[in-house]
């Protein structure tokens, strides 16, 4: 048995060859996975790759952090056991789960995944250092959501085995993942993506490396024009999402999405996006003021609209109770 290096508290990994990088796989996906970040969206990722046999490290950038990674992942699981989303005992799926504050626990990895803050020289640092501890034959992605998978290739020596892996929030409930092709991006990739992402349990969409993707472009542009529309009085919140959910299937409307995305990340999307393609992403006043204010969304507890531990409102209430941490579940969240 082989513990992770770190100054975080951490579990055990299973015995595999430290180094087999391309032959170790368990059930169509890489043995062991890294996930830099144990956010929100770390977290999710690592609970997806865990739920599907890999053993898993996070690494965070304190013991703090690092901790909290931890503890995101392993309630994900316990809920997943609840729900009966795996036959797993519980103690089985967090001991593949291991938490650091060393880049080299990556080491033996073949696929980390990169899900630090949508800034492109803090993810060109992160990759940089993901990329300088891991073997030759090791895949490197990036969960950004919008910012070129090529700009952040230029700071490896190794861009034909870096790509994008692009997870949808919340990553339990979602069923897609957008794997992006750079332009140095090695033919051999797709297929193993393609492979990966069914093993996950989800659908991927395969598009080649441009401002947005596919999802985010599409997603934020009509997510901007809603908050024209409640800008301008057109319509409340409420029904400017349920014109898209009655009227065109949408499963959620754009502001609950906005919310659930947060608000901040939607602002620094369509501000990378309109610098790029155009006015047209221009952010309106309504989320630039929201965002000012805190109002971020889900996580925040209020954007626009009020979440609490049951459903989101557009009518403020107090919230006495409120758990706003971003591993905090909305009841009827599927895991």
């Amino acid at each position: 048995m082989s513990t992770v290096p770190g100054k975080a508290p951490r579990t055990v990994l299973p015995d595999t060859p430290e180094h087999d990088v391309e032959a170790s796989r368990v059930e169509g996906v890489p043995a062991r996975v890294g996930v830099l970040g144990g956010g929100r969206m770390g977290a999710g990722i690592a609970h997806a790759f865990c739920l599907a046999g890999s053993a898993v490290v996070v690494v965070e950038r304190d013991d703090d952090a690092a901790e909290a990674g931890l503890a995101r992942v392993t309630q994900a699981l316990a809920r997943s056991v609840d729900r009966g989303t795996t036959a797993e005992p519980l103690a089985d799926l967090a001991r593949r789960v291991a938490v650091s504050t060393d880049y080299a626990s990556f080491s033996p990895c073949g696929l980390v995944v990169e899900a630090v803050p949508e800034d492109l020289d803090l993810k060109r640092q992160a990759l940089r250092a993901v990329e300088d501890v891991l073997d030759d034959g090791a895949w490197v992605a990036t969960n950004t959501s919008s910012l070129s998978v090529d700009a952040l290739a230029d700071a490896l020596q190794r861009p034909d085995r870096f790509f994008g892996l692009h997870f949808f929030n919340p990553v339990p409930a979602s069923t897609l993942i957008e794997v992006v092709l750079g332009a140095r991006t090695a033919a051999d990739l797709e297929a193993a993506a393609r492979s990966w992402v069914g093993a996950l349990g989800k659908t991927p969409v395969v598009v080649r490396d441009s401002p947005g993707f596919a999802s985010s472009r599409l997603g934020v542009a009509i997510a901007l024009e809603a908050m024209r529309m409640l800008e301008e009085g057109v319509a409340s919140a409420e029904d400017i999402d349920a014109a898209m959910v009655l009227g065109y299937k949408h499963p959620v409307g754009p502001l609950r999405t906005t919310d659930i995305v947060g608000l901040d990340v939607r602002l620094g999307i369509a501000e990378y996006l309109a610098s790029t393609l155009g006015p047209r992403f221009t952010p309106p006043a309504i989320l630039r003021e929201k965002v000012a204010r805190g109002d971020l969304g889900r996580k925040s507890g209020r954007g626009f609209f009020t979440w609490d531990d049951a459903a989101p409102s557009s009518a403020p209430r107090p919230r006495p109770d409120l758990d706003t941490s971003p591993a905090a579940p909305v009841k009827g969240e599927r895991t």
